[in-house]
């Protein structure tokens, strides 16, 4: 796929292949709204790291196709949305059917669970306001907050702090780097579509590979364990 955007210069085009390309012109297409939404997916399930949506709205920004304070809103307002989402499940499920919803879920871990709830009972809101500039973390860190009830209004801010940092930084970058990525892109979008591509498939990998052989086991574990309970109670 290949994607045509103006650059600064007037007339100007240049073009992008693969996966950069999709990714330009997704956000090209839908706008800052779009980066809003994509922000809100990321949150819930990271197909796409926010590490490259976010620059990408900020070299769009850069080029002319993209307003950067409104990008920056609506990246924060989808950042806030997912966190919220999260934020619900443990207010309404409660710690218990939370943990139990955790154990349920494949390739998920009840270790993950209560390492989010050691953090943010040792922290708190400083928690929830670092945790959204922590990969992997920024979306979990919320479940222990809503099951400890923390006042909506206090948690919204830390989310809305912590949240506008990150994204400010990266949309930031490819703002400033926008001469410097612009002729990088044009030449080397395909190889660095299948870089990407290569990566986020290998990291997926590896996280599936690695939960499923502890899944399995810890259910050898408890299927040996079982006959040696049976046979002390006989």
């Amino acid at each position: 796929m290949t994607t045509r955007l103006a650059t600064a210069g007037p007339g100007s085009h240049a073009e992008y292949d693969g996966f950069i390309g999709w990714v330009i012109g997704l956000i090209s297409t839908l706008g800052e709204v779009g980066v809003g939404l994509a922000l809100a997916i990321e949150s819930l399930f990271p197909p796409v790291p926010s590490e490259l949506i976010l620059p990408v709205a900020g070299y769009l920004a850069y080029a002319g196709e993209m307003n950067f304070a409104l990008a920056l809103v609506c990246a924060t307002a989808g950042a806030m949305v997912g966190a919220w989402i999260f934020y619900a499940v443990g207010a309404l499920f409660g710690r218990e059917r939370t943990r139990w919803l955790f154990e349920k879920l494949p390739l998920f871990e009840v270790e993950d669970f209560h390492r989010a709830e050691r953090v943010f009972k040792r922290w708190g809101g400083i928690a929830v306001m670092v945790g959204r500039c922590v990969p992997l973390v920024r979306s979990g860190i919320s479940v222990p907050a809503g099951i400890e009830r923390m006042p909506l209004w206090k948690f919204s801010l830390y989310t809305l702090v912590g949240s506008g940092v990150w994204n400010s930084v990266w949309i930031g970058l490819g703002y400033g780097f926008g001469p410097q990525i612009h002729p990088l892109l044009s030449r080397y979008s395909s190889l660095l579509s299948n870089a990407v591509l290569v990566v986020i498939a290998l990291l997926f990998a590896w996280f599936v590979v690695s939960r499923t052989v502890k899944l399995v086991r810890a259910r050898t574990t408890v299927a040996e364990e079982a006959p040696a309970a049976d046979r002390t109670l006989s």
